[in-house]
């Protein structure tokens, strides 16, 4: 029986123990830690058994619970979520009078169970459906799987607004990162990028911010194409608000995903954690523009170490908004140009980038002899048949019926026995560019 893989495409042997089918409730975070055995949803008091393909609801409020105590990213956490699962965890930080999960401090629980006071995750459940949106779990069909490569680091969940899969819409998604104060030429290219990943079907991932990001979902939309905005904040909590329109737009268009819940407000670090998901999510980062110290290049160096594509694309040397571009060029890093490009490091096999030439001139057509014969005219004045064959030492007959050929083609005239080039010929082969 064939599976399927993180990504959703089909093995030869069976479905994998680590696909997001059978993840549940965590990752294997490295050598030593074994993948927890699949065991049949059962039904509790609370309800009737889960839909196929959802985590059990006691799982889900649990986890929607602890998205409001636990900081993203926080892997000490996601270690003691791996090891003891959901509503262990929970319940742990809900007691005060409950065992500490293995190795942890007291004043981080203490810390912990200050937060879980505000935790009502039944009401930010409802708060999230009264948007038209949902939270979803590990072990839900609708978890991308790839999600899990970042081990004990892995989301808790996503809080997610719109209508579209978010795994299906993540198996061809391309993140695009950069400066926010991006110059005319940085949101000229993002657009444009933008724009031609959604003309070739794919998704592009970014973090609506300004500068880049911002070019980037606005290039998408307005190709009518698929676009997923990774929030620092909670999915009704617009950031920056001078985007509240444009994150709006991709709510009905496309995703606004989260981490934490809603009317959570974004901090520094989260935006930084913010960014792992956005490199796991996609198969590959392109950066746009940014400087030495960037959180675009923490982006891109994550895709890296997940062993994602990472790209970039190219500006001015003098550009300070180029500099870590160049520097991460000088690395692994894969230069590229347009959505054609980066679809050929990131697609299907098969998927090639046109092949580029510079203008052809009809003299780049001619056989060698002919070339060698017009070479021998000089470049005022006439020649006759005899001096142009001693020049480009041809046979005097083979030269003749060359030069006949240049004629016809517009290379040459006559002036009686002798000839000369004829001015205007490479004029008539081409349209003009400038600069050359």
């Amino acid at each position: 029986m064939n599976g399927i893989d993180a990504w959703g495409f089909a093995t030869n042997g069976p479905e994998p123990a680590g696909t997001h089918r059978d993840r549940t409730p965590a990752p294997t975070a490295g050598p030593g830690h074994t993948m927890p055995t699949r065991t049949a949803p059962r039904p509790t008091a609370a309800g009737p058994p889960p839909a196929a393909g959802e985590a059990p609801e006691p799982q889900r409020t649990a986890r929607a619970a602890l998205t409001r105590i636990l900081e993203p990213g926080d892997e000490t956490t996601g270690r003691w979520l791996r090891e003891m699962g959901p509503e262990a965890l929970w319940h742990t930080l809900s007691d005060d009078d409950a065992d500490l999960p293995t190795g942890a401090s007291p004043a981080k629980i203490a810390g912990l169970r200050l937060r879980a006071t505000r935790a009502h995750p039944t009401a930010d459940l409802d708060a999230v459906t009264a948007l038209g949106g949902r939270f979803i779990c590990p072990g839900d069909d609708e978890w991308p799987g790839q999600l899990d490569d970042l081990g004990d680091a892995r989301p808790i969940g996503l809080w997610v607004r719109g209508t579209a899969n978010l795994r299906l819409w993540a198996l061809r998604s391309v993140a695009v990162v950069g400066a926010r104060a991006c110059t005319e030429y940085g949101a000229h290219l993002a657009a444009t990028l933008g724009a031609g990943l959604a003309d070739r079907g794919w998704t592009v991932v970014s973090g609506a911010a300004y500068g880049v990001d911002g070019a980037a979902h606005r290039g998408t939309l307005a190709a009518d194409g698929a676009t997923i905005a990774v929030m620092a904040s909670g999915v009704d909590h617009p950031y920056p608000r001078g985007h509240t329109e444009l994150i709006g737009r991709i709510a009905g268009q496309g995703l606004v995903v989260a981490e934490l819940p809603p009317g959570d407000h974004p901090t520094r670090s989260r935006f930084i954690q913010r960014n792992r998901v956005i490199a796991a999510l996609t198969r590959g980062t392109v950066v746009v523009e940014a400087e030495l110290r960037s959180g675009s290049l923490v982006t891109a160096r994550r895709a890296q170490t997940l062993g994602r594509f990472t790209m970039g694309m190219p500006g001015p040397v003098t550009s300070g908004l180029s500099a870590g571009v160049h520097q991460l060029l000088r690395g692994e890093a894969a230069v590229v140009t347009d959505a054609d490009e980066v679809i050929e490091l990131v697609g299907s096999i098969g998927d090639l980038a046109p092949e580029r030439q510079g203008q052809t001139r009809i003299r780049d057509l001619l056989d060698p002899v002919a070339a060698l014969v017009l070479e021998a005219l000089p470049a005022r004045g006439t020649a006759d048949t005899g001096h142009l064959a001693q020049e480009a030492g041809t046979p005097r007959e083979v030269t003749r019926a060359k030069l006949f050929e240049l004629l016809s083609l517009g290379f040459v005239q006559r002036c009686g026995d002798r000839w000369e080039l004829a001015r205007r010929a490479e004029a008539r082969g081409g349209s003009r560019r400038g600069g050359t």
